[in-house]
């Protein structure tokens, strides 16, 4: 590590985190509470990585936050205190991009328009590129080409949402993620009032509204017949029966976002927080001609900015960033003295099981080492399981490779698919599909069910280097939820990984031996002091994995045979008791 990067480094607390959202177990956060109580999982974590239905939100399972206030619907101060009791901490999202536009913030814009206080809060659509685009049919802006093809898209068509204003106005604003519109049926009564329109014509444009209203998601795309002269009139009636959702992206420039971010954190810190995970950081710098997504050195700026402001409440801020490993993002982030999230881990280690291999997981190992790389990882999570982090990329003719190579990559990808995976893809500015994203699945169905492959899985993520965090649903061998995927709308492909567990389906899950060696495997990880020493890595065979952690008289061995899945842990405590686990 550089002297640089030493001065900058920002610390990570010790032990295992949890992560789920308040009722991905029995229905409330205090369900949570209850059963981290139980002696079976005493002293497991140290940490817990609460999802963001944990504030009120309305939209993307918590991800578009209304405000920052706990959601009393599942969680209250009695749960934070009782969590506190046990000795855990939490890690809390902060979404950087976005908020709501059932936000205070944009439903005063709506209110008020022009002559709100929070005018400059969003970005409206029109005003950023008015200089640099040209006015379409539609009433937003189409930028210039040149522009539009450096922007990175999350989703086909143009990132915005169109919105009422009081003047009777319908205005763009920049919204890079979900949004979800609905427009409610209409009756011939509407368009009586149109100058020109007969009851029999009012008969016809109402069936032929209600009928567009079952295929198209934008009004002005609706199909009118013979009645499209009559356009602005329709569309009138149509938006005036029409209810919207979405994630609005927030205007960095504005001094009123940076006050909001710095009572956030305080609030967050008082919540008992410890780390805060900023969600879409990457897309908040926006600049016409840039690609908008880490746009330099304006995104280094803004996360330095917030790392001052969180220094003053005692919080790590943990910029999550997904891209390829030649890239060199990742490198390039925690140079700066961030925490990375570790999402190549879950793609090498179901590539170390499916062919037995150590290669590609302990070069990433050695990769972390070398570079004093500070991580979070994880098998599963509320997301998908990355695929795309694992490339290389070609740069200006330079080839840089990745941890794995593409075919290995679709290989994995073909696997997980064969096993009931869903694939999640990226987009270019013309809607095409430019790339796959990830691939979503239970990590314990992306394993092929197989209990010996979950439980090596999960010893490999606790001798890892940095915090392992753990999905509810993985240490519960929670299997793919095809039901939930299907009807889960836009986003539904992540429901297959979302599963809410019944406390009856804890209590038996708590019997099961692949849940009480995961539990003995983490309590080992989370207590013994041999995992805040040094890691050293045995030469082996290929299929074997020979992994030591040590500190002082402490010592955790792991050897493994990624052939057999068999196993055994060494562990020596600081008193110099010595236990030999094998599985």
């Amino acid at each position: 590590m550089s002297a640089e990067h030493n001065e900058n480094q920002q610390s990570l607390p010790d032990g295992v985190m949890l992560n789920a959202y308040p009722d991905s177990i029995g229905g409330k956060l205090s369900d949570i509470v209850g059963v981290l109580k139980r002696p079976e999982l005493k002293d497991a974590f140290s940490l817990f990585y609460i999802l963001p239905t944990f504030f009120n939100s309305d939209l993307d399972r918590g991800f578009s936050i209304i405000d920052y206030n706990l959601n009393d619907e599942l969680v209250c101060k009695q749960d934070l205190k009782e969590l506190s009791n046990l000795n855990i901490t939490f890690k809390f999202d902060l979404i950087l991009n976005h908020l709501s536009v059932a936000s205070p913030q944009f439903k005063d814009l709506l209110k008020r328009g022009d002559k709100s206080e929070y005018k400059h809060f969003f970005v409206d659509w029109n005003e950023f590129w008015h200089s640099h685009g040209q006015m379409g049919e539609e009433g937003y802006v189409i930028p210039k080409e040149d522009f539009l093809n450096k922007l990175f898209m999350r989703k086909p068509g143009l990132p915005i949402l169109k919105v009422g204003f009081p003047d009777g106005s319908q205005r763009p604003y920049w919204n890079t993620f979900y949004q979800q519109v609905d427009y409610k049926p209409v009756s011939a009564a509407d368009f009586t009032g149109i100058q020109g329109v007969t009851h029999e014509a009012a008969k016809s444009i109402a069936a032929i509204v209600n009928e567009n209203i079952g295929v198209e998601t934008d009004a002005n795309q609706f199909n009118l017949d013979g009645y499209a002269h009559y356009k602005s009139e329709i569309l009138s009636v149509v938006e005036r029966n029409r209810s919207y959702l979405g994630q609005m992206d927030l205007n960095a420039k504005s001094k009123k976002v940076w006050h909001f971010y710095e009572e956030t954190l305080k609030k967050l810190k008082d919540y008992g927080a410890k780390i805060i995970r900023l969600d879409a950081f990457a897309y908040l710098h926006k600049e016409p001609g840039e690609s908008n997504f880490f746009n330099r050195p304006g995104t280094w700026d803004y996360l330095e900015r917030l790392k001052q402001m969180a220094k003053r409440y005692g919080l790590t801020i943990f910029p999550e960033i997904h891209s390829e490993y030649g890239a060199g993002l990742h490198e390039e982030v925690a140079r700066k003295g961030y925490p990375i999230y570790d999402f190549f881990l879950p793609g090498l280690v179901i590539d170390a099981l499916e062919h037995a291999t150590n290669s590609h997981l302990l070069k990433w190992i050695g990769d972390i080492q070398d570079k004093g790389l500070q991580t979070i990882n994880m098998l599963g999570c509320h997301d998908g399981i990355p695929l795309l982090d694992l490339k290389g990329i070609e740069k200006k003719g330079v080839r840089r490779d990745g941890l794995l190579d593409d075919e290995k990559i679709q290989t994995l990808i073909d696997r997980i698919l064969e096993r009931g995976g869903r694939v999640k893809n990226l987009y270019g500015p013309d809607g095409k599909k430019i790339a796959y994203y990830q691939v979503n699945a239970t990590f314990f169905s992306a394993l092929g069910e197989d209990e010996d492959k979950l439980r090596l899985a999960r010893a490999i993520q606790l001798f890892m280097p940095g915090i392992p965090q753990i999905w509810y649903l993985d240490l519960f061998a929670g299997k793919n939820n095809y039901l939930a995927a299907d009807n889960g709308g836009t986003a539904g492909h992540k429901e297959i990984n979302r599963t809410n567990l019944s406390l009856e389906a804890i209590e038996t899950g708590l019997k099961t031996q692949i849940v009480r060696d995961q539990i003995e495997l983490i309590r080992l990880r989370n207590c013994s002091n041999a995992f805040k020493g040094e890691l050293e890595i045995h030469p082996t065979e290929p299929h074997l994995l020979h992994l030591t952690w040590k500190l002082a008289n402490a010592s955790a061995t792991l050897k493994a045979d990624l052939s057999s899945c068999r196993f055994s842990i060494e562990h020596c405590d600081s008193n110099g008791e010595s236990a030999l686990l094998s599985f």
